[in-house]
């Protein structure tokens, strides 16, 4: 079980997030209502091997009340396994007076990773394993984010977020 690094690193940037974001309060525009469809094309791994394959992700997020979300995707992981994860956080927009962007953590559950790729993501036990994504978005238009998702210290994955 190979937790130190990434899962050390990880519980950093979601504790930065959240601290940095306390206290702060939502704009009269930013709905707490609704859902938002997300998509990624591809991911960018900090150390390239021939053994990955291209990540492609889609996934719905539930907007609630008081910066609370909840989401779900599918995907295929670095190594073109089918993979699902679920999760929960907060988004909190325009933090330190950053307008329009916004700072967003999430926490869950994820299940892929299996086989030859078990000891790729800390704590998998049977496929299953928990998993931190901090997140820096930004509000290109009321109809169109953009997000950078931190994936611990393996790569970075580019969300395009659309609002409805």
């Amino acid at each position: 079980m190979n937790c130190s690094k990434s899962f050390r690193f990880r519980l950093l940037l979601v504790t930065l997030v959240v601290t940095g974001c306390q206290g702060m309060v939502a704009h009269a525009e930013d709905t707490s209502e609704g859902w938002d469809f997300v998509v990624s094309p591809f991911t960018i791994h900090y150390h390239p091997s021939s053994e990955h394959k291209p990540v492609v992700l889609a996934g719905f997020t539930k907007r609630l009340e008081e910066h609370w979300i909840a989401s779900g995707a599918v995907f295929t992981n670095s190594f073109g396994q089918p993979s699902v994860c679920l999760l929960g956080g907060q988004r909190f927009f325009d933090p330190f007076g950053w307008d329009r962007g916004y700072l967003q953590w999430t926490a869950g559950l994820m299940y892929g990773y299996v086989g030859q790729y078990k000891d790729k993501v800390p704590l998998n036990h049977n496929g299953f394993s928990p998993g931190l994504i901090p997140t820096i978005g930004y509000r290109f238009s009321d109809s169109v984010y953009g997000e950078i998702n931190l994936l611990g210290d393996a790569a970075l994955m580019p969300t395009l977020v659309i609002p409805f």
